[in-house]
This record gives structure tokens, C-alpha cells and sequence, in this order.
């Protein structure tokens, strides 16, 4: 299968509807992810085309958040011939706002990743919630972050935020998207029913 945004889409089971995302940003096209791995075999060909682009940066580990990050990690890490490890989601009581989402790397993790290069990744990427909290966990540890990858990119919102931390944003493919404020969402003003994906 070549790796195109089309065949990523058939692994997927996308709904339209009015979805307000981890990241607290709303959206009209939601994709359930949790199959994506069940079949390796199928996305094979996206995960060694993001394990050949990540090569360059030499990094010691691959992280990724639970769940389809981790699994990502977990298959692009023998590939890389490096460490492998993961980070954990800590929600808030009050969810309101935008980037509320904690991520948390085991207390396993944590002294091996300090003084290394790690390439953070996920499976989809749009506001990139799930990578900024990975991204600002592994900082604490004392991790250098080169790089941040994905077998989709959505949109710019979360390449941007990387782009401006002057950390390489690689994707085996990139699609347009729509992504709105709750303030500015056209959605939430027609009085569309919302559904909360991030619980």
C-alpha cells in the first residue's frame, strides 16, 4: 500500500460531526484511531517510511503518548535500533481551556532519557495536545527533544508549535484541517450538538 493520505484515511474510521478535542479546540472531522494498530502489517509501510525520515536525527529513544503514540514508539524503536518509552495522560478536574492534558513519563523512564536526543511521535497529529504534554514531560527529565513525528499531520496548529521551538516536525503525509477556538467555532453558533472525544 503506498502511503497517502487516502490510504491512511481507509485505516481509519472518520465521523463528521462537532467534536471538541483534548487540546480544547473543536473540530467538525473526528478520526477513531484505536483499530489502527490492531493489524500492523497494514500501516507497515507508514511506519517504516516515518522510521527512515526520523534516521537522520540520531536519536537514543522514541517516545510516544499513550495509547496510539506509544504504540508507534513501540514499533518504530527496533527499527531506529534505539530506546523505547512512553508517557501517560494525567487529565485535570477542570478541563476547560485550551491544552489542559498532562503527560507523564514513568518513573522507569526517567533516568534514561536525560542528556539524550528523543524523537517524540504519535499517530495522528492535529493541535497537538498529546505531544506538547510529552514534550514539556521529557523536558523536565532533562530530555533534549530533536525531533517530532507522525504518521499524519493535520493541519498547522501542532507543527507550528514545534516549528517555533525550532524542534523538526516529520509526517509521512499532511492533510488540511478545520480547527476553531470554542469562542470561534461556526458549530458551536448553529447550536450543533458537541461530543467530548478527549474523555
Amino acid at each position: 500500500m503506498e502511503p497517502t493520505a487516502t490510504s491512511f484515511f481507509e485505516l481509519t474510521a472518520a465521523r463528521r460531526g462537532h467534536f471538541q478535542l483534548e487540546s480544547g479546540h473543536h473540530s467538525e472531522l473526528w478520526f477513531d484511531l484505536d483499530a489502527l494498530f490492531a493489524a500492523p502489517r497494514r500501516i507497515e509501510p507508514f511506519v517504516n517510511q516515518l522510521a527512515e525520515s526520523l534516521r537522520r536525527y540520531n536519536v537514543a529513544a522514541v517516545c510516544g503518548p499513550l495509547l496510539g503514540g506509544a504504540f508507534l514508539a513501540q514499533l518504530l524503536a527496533p527499527a531506529l535500533e534505539v530506546q523505547f518509552c512512553f508517557t501517560e495522560r494525567a487529565m485535570p478536574r477542570d478541563t476547560s481551556g485550551l491544552f489542559r492534558a498532562r503527560y507523564v513519563l514513568p518513573a522507569g523512564f526517567r533516568a534514561s532519557v536525560r542528556d539524550q536526543p528523543v524523537a517524540i511521535v504519535d499517530d495522528v497529529m492535529s493541535a497537538g495536545s498529546a505531544l506538547r504534554g510529552t514534550y514539556a514531560e521529557l523536558q523536565t527529565h532533562g530530555a533534549t527533544i530533536v525531533v517530532a513525528g507522525a504518521l499524519m499531520v493535520l493541519g498547522d496548529t501542532g507543527a507550528a508549535f514545534f516549528a517555533k521551538r525550532k524542534v523538526a516536525v516529520e509526517a509521512v503525509v499532511r492533510e488540511s484541517y478545520s480547527l476553531w477556538l470554542p469562542s470561534d467555532c461556526p458549530l458551536c453558533a448553529d447550536g450543533t450538538p458537541i461530543e467530548n472525544v478527549a474523555t
